[in-house]
């Protein structure tokens, strides 16, 4: 399978925006955001194909990278096509509205970044729902991975009423069709991937390789990312360590479980322990979870 590059060229700035004719603006029913997105952006990576995703980009798709997507994949600047709403249960901002390069997302609440030092059963539950985030875009009925390769306590966001965790800033996310790659077979195609342990000395680092996400059915990214940068011991952000799980009550320590998991799941010892730490972590948070309420 070959694998087209498109370049993309991140300017310093933003530059101003020209509303095109797009029809009488929408009165706001509910709070929203802007994002802008700066001039002469190439918005993905493709790997040639007759993916029903094609409507999103200006040609055929099977795995591509879309950078500075709106908060919610619904629609683009770029395109009418309607791919990953949240009104159908993606974890997305919802997308009101754009204007040239600049979109109107509803407001979903506070960044995580906010819930670090928020009570033990708090951060939890939003363990919980950040691991079955991980989940549902791994493995869904459409048979589409959305894989994160940007992942940091303030791309999430935890809405104020329902506590519902939001992915607020998708501006890299890599959308693979597994029905294609199962159809084209690309070499090892069938072998699982396991992503590599980053321990770099910057925040939020990811290893990852696209070409490989795009040839693989079976891919522990998703749960690596979240497990690395958010969750584990491993995390760090704006100066601080020890990830959202942080100083668990002491029976919980001292029992040991949730530590092994974690670190199995941001960097495993056995082949595949990624898979089954993430299986057996969102099992073991939604049992905490319950547990605490």
């Amino acid at each position: 399978m070959s694998l087209q590059r498109v370049p993309f060229r991140r300017p310093p700035g933003l530059s101003a925006f020209i509303c095109l004719a797009m029809g009488p603006p929408r009165p706001a029913t509910q709070p929203w955001s802007l994002q802008f997105f700066p001039r002469g952006f190439v918005p993905l990576s493709r790997c040639p194909s007759p993916s029903p995703l094609a409507g999103l980009t200006s040609a055929p798709s099977l795995c591509f990278t879309s950078v500075h997507l709106p908060g919610s994949l619904s629609k683009k600047p770029i395109g009418d096509h309607e791919s990953f709403p949240s009104d159908e249960g993606w974890p997305f901002a919802k997308y009101l509205g754009a204007c040239g390069r600049m979109v109107a997302v509803n407001y979903v609440g506070e960044e995580l970044w906010s819930y670090f030092n928020a009570p033990w059963e708090k951060r939890v539950d939003l363990a919980w729902q950040l691991m079955e985030i991980a989940e549902q875009l791994t493995n869904n009925d459409f048979e589409f991975a959305l894989y994160l390769l940007d992942v940091s306590f303030d791309n999430f966001a935890v809405g104020p009423r329902d506590g519902k965790v939001i992915i607020v800033d998708a501006e890299n996310v890599l959308v693979a069709d597994k029905r294609l790659i199962r159809q084209n077979k690309p070499e090892n195609w069938d072998v699982w991937y396991e992503s590599k342990f980053d321990d770099c000395d910057k925040e939020a680092c990811l290893s990852f390789s696209k070409e490989i996400l795009c040839a693989r059915v079976t891919v522990d990214h998703n749960y690596y990312a979240v497990c690395q940068n958010l969750l584990s011991r491993h995390a760090t952000w704006r100066g601080t360590s020890g990830g959202l799980l942080h100083d668990p009550p002491s029976e919980i320590a001292k029992d040991g479980r949730l530590e092994a998991l974690l670190d199995e799941c941001a960097n495993p010892k056995k082949r595949y322990g990624r898979f089954q730490a993430a299986k057996e972590l969102r099992e073991y948070l939604a049992q905490l979870s319950n547990n605490v309420r």
